[in-house]
């Protein structure tokens, strides 16, 4: 299950918190329903901010989480809550990119910016270009946030995208909304 998000929310964001909560509450689920193999383990990018939430509440539920990071010249190195082993790092952002896509079960976006984007529009683009064709849940976490930041309506009345297009998503506002609607559409 992969967290896209800003690396720029410190511990006590709301977003951070919320990260973390829902990332702890998928990971116990996780454990107590799939006890033989971790089928679903929370994926990040390895930074801090809500990846680091991701990747400390799969870590503070006792289970695994996976950071695939990318070599960038002002960053941090991977936070210290992925577990051994898990630990990657790219020079490329595409190889890192298909590693969040291949194998991902569910994603949830949360607020960000430019590589945030970047990487929900990937995956929006390969699921209506029909590159991907297996269903996977993608909630946007926050309508304060994502409500009026992308002109949907205006991409649909120039025909650069159609109104079905929208049901590749869902934007939800609270961790126990999320975490249903995962648990939901990921088992489908």
């Amino acid at each position: 299950i992969v967290f896209f998000g800003s690396a720029r929310f410190e511990e006590d964001s709301e977003y951070y918190q919320k990260a973390k909560d829902l990332a702890f509450k998928l990971t116990k689920w996780n454990m107590k329903n799939y006890k033989e193999e971790y089928r679903y383990v929370i994926t990040s990018g390895a930074g801090p901010g809500i990846m680091e939430a991701a990747n400390r509440g799969a870590h503070d539920a006792g289970g695994k989480s996976i950071g695939l990071g990318i070599s960038l010249p002002f960053e941090q190195t991977n936070n210290k809550w992925i577990t051994k082993g898990l630990n990657f790092v790219y020079h490329y952002f595409f190889m890192r990119k298909f590693w969040f896509i291949y194998k991902t079960k569910g994603i949830v976006v949360w607020p960000g910016g430019f590589g945030t984007l970047d990487e929900l529009f990937d995956v929006l683009t390969l699921l209506q270009c029909k590159k991907i064709t297996r269903k996977i849940p993608i909630i946007l976490f926050s309508n304060k946030f994502w409500n009026g930041l992308i002109d949907w309506d205006k991409m649909i009345d120039n025909k650069t995208i159609s109104r079905s297009d929208l049901k590749l998503f869902v934007t939800l506002d609270s961790v126990d909304d999320a975490f249903a609607y995962l648990i939901k559409n990921m088992q489908k």
